[in-house]
């Protein structure tokens, strides 16, 4: 069994609901900074166990992410156990809204994957604290334009720390992935003037972005793509995207893309400043979204949203510069960076206020 209490979760909270099939799970990382703001994924789990530690593990990281973006969150996440494929029906999306309407506003849920703004969309009908909802609706739409908006300002950042200028042309980024995310990064990348590589297993996602972008490259696979020599790597896919395979052929001096949790294990932090890689943390990078979602709360503006979002670059370098001066990796560097957030502004929370 997953050990909960030693996992630095505020509440765990299970959600069985027999009559529609609703199985999940919600985590709550911390509420330090305010309410938990975090995604819920639809994932056909192998076991209760696996979906409560990807919970927790995801959880964590809305923390971390929700600090260093300067929101006032903390950080949660819900998985629900089934393919979104089959499973998902308006029911069991209902009887979800009714257990996070349950806490009373501690969890604000949105989109991850598996689930989609129609999505919530159903699950609003039954909580007050969904978001990301469809535009129609009032919601802020699809979170993806500003993920890649924050992907391409980190991008930015690191260029100017590694090479003297904030911008990409001229350089060579190899994009993993060009779903949503990737898809739009390239569009700002081919606007930039940068040369792009790109590779997804989805063909047609390669086909629609190469019949935008005529002048784009693609490669048959990943495996290929990260030996293809490139100034910048993007994983904008799939979580565990360095490893310590890919870390030792990869071709790239800075590595930044939309993915989450792209480092397989913490050691890799450290392996890429061996190789002399510059690692834009994923979490800073890519809270275009959540930023996106959080400004839902106060009546959708898409240019607010993007000039908060436009802030990733300034954090981006400060990261960067702290990992020089203490002699640490940006992971370690962002790490502390949200860590020291969290400790000073939620102290603020015992100083008490008239009622």
């Amino acid at each position: 069994m997953v050990e909960v209490f030693g996992s630095g979760a505020e509440q765990v909270v299970f959600c069985s609901d027999p009559g529609s099939g609703l199985r999940a799970v919600i985590a709550i990382h911390s509420t330090a900074l305010g309410p938990a703001l975090g995604g819920t994924r639809f994932h056909p789990y192998a076991s209760e166990d696996d979906a409560v530690a990807d919970a927790l593990r995801l959880a964590r990281a809305m923390s971390y992410k929700n600090s260093l973006a300067g929101l006032d969150l903390g950080g949660g996440k819900a998985v629900v156990i089934g393919d979104p494929r089959t499973d998902k029906t308006e029911p069991l999306l209902r009887a979800y809204g009714r257990f996070v309407e349950s806490l009373g506003g501690r969890y604000l849920t949105a989109c991850d994957v598996g689930t989609a703004n129609a999505d919530l969309d159903v699950v609003a009908r039954e909580t007050r604290f969904a978001h990301g909802r469809s535009e129609v609706l009032g919601g802020c739409g699809d979170s993806s334009v500003l993920t890649a908006f924050g992907v391409f300002q980190g991008m930015r950042a690191a260029a100017s720390h590694r090479w003297g200028s904030p911008t990409l042309a001229g350089r060579t980024v190899a994009v993993a992935g060009v779903g949503k995310v990737g898809s739009w990064l390239v569009d700002r990348l081919v606007s930039d003037g940068a040369d792009v590589v790109v590779t997804d297993v989805d063909q047609a996602a390669v086909e629609r972005v190469l019949a935008r972008h005529p002048g784009v490259d693609a490669v048959a696979d990943t495996a290929t793509l990260v030996r293809t020599p490139a100034d910048v790597y993007a994983p904008c896919a799939l979580g565990g995207a360095l490893d310590d395979d890919t870390v030792d052929v990869l071709q790239a001096e800075v590595v930044c893309g939309g993915a989450n949790n792209q480092l397989a294990h913490a050691g890799v932090a450290d392996a890429l400043v061996a190789r002399g890689v510059l690692y834009a943390p994923d979490y800073l990078v890519n809270a275009g979204g959540v930023i996106q979602v959080e400004d839902e709360r106060h009546g959708f503006s898409f240019p607010r949203a993007e000039a908060r979002a436009a802030g990733i670059y300034d954090t981006a370098l400060r990261v960067f510069e702290t990992a020089a001066a203490e002699g640490v990796s940006p992971a370690v560097a962002a790490d502390r960076l949200a860590e020291q957030r969290i400790a000073a502004v939620g102290r603020l929370a015992t100083i008490r206020l008239p009622r």
